[in-house]
């Protein structure tokens, strides 16, 4: 099961791919926008673009499911669709049941995929939000003593800037730590 959960992620990440695609070149296509403006456009607003799709394949899933209970297993279309929400849903019929192999796992990972994708949208406008407070803060002495990695008194462009992206959760100590062990390593002076 985990390795269709594997596949079945993949399939959508990448179907979701070329739905941003489509979906950038749909809003700009009376305007002369080239690949690279597109490019740029779908990296600034991915993790929205996946949510979007995520959430309208969805819907997608729950609409047929609610058409399939109508027709296959003669519910109205309000039983139908207060089973699909409610998960209350007993497929009777052999061809009901075929559907159900299939349809209830994808929609269980279609919902998990569409959990996944907001809360990473979530996280990353918080990201944002940090690394916009760290560039606008003002900066005090006690940060310029922080940011002089090797206390000479000077703050140099490279401390200033190591000191800036650990601020910002870019880098860690340890990070640092390891680029300096290997730089003292390949250092023969």
């Amino acid at each position: 099961m985990a390795l269709v959960g594997l596949l079945l992620c993949k399939a959508a990440d990448y179907l979701i791919e070329k739905q941003e695609m489509l979906l950038v070149k749909a809003l700009h296509l009376g305007q002369n926008v080239g690949q690279i403006e597109i490019q740029k456009e779908i990296e600034g607003k991915k993790k929205s673009y996946k949510c979007f799709i995520a959430l309208a394949f969805l819907l997608v899933l729950i609409v047929g499911g609610t058409i399939f209970l109508a027709k296959v297993e003669k519910l109205s279309i309000l039983d139908s669709f207060y089973c699909i929400l409610s998960g209350n849903v007993s497929f009777s019929t052999k061809a009901g049941r075929i559907f159900a192999l299939f349809w209830i796992p994808t929609c269980t990972l279609s919902l998990a995929q569409f959990f996944l994708y907001v809360s990473e949208l979530s996280t990353e406008r918080r990201q944002k939000a940090l690394v916009n407070w760290v560039l606008t803060k003002r900066i005090t002495n006690v940060d310029l003593e922080a940011a002089d990695l090797d206390n000479d008194g000077v703050v140099g462009v490279a401390e200033f800037v190591i000191y800036k992206l650990k601020e910002m959760g870019k880098i860690s100590q340890e990070d640092v730590s390891l680029v300096m062990e290997e730089f003292e390593a390949l250092d023969y002076d």
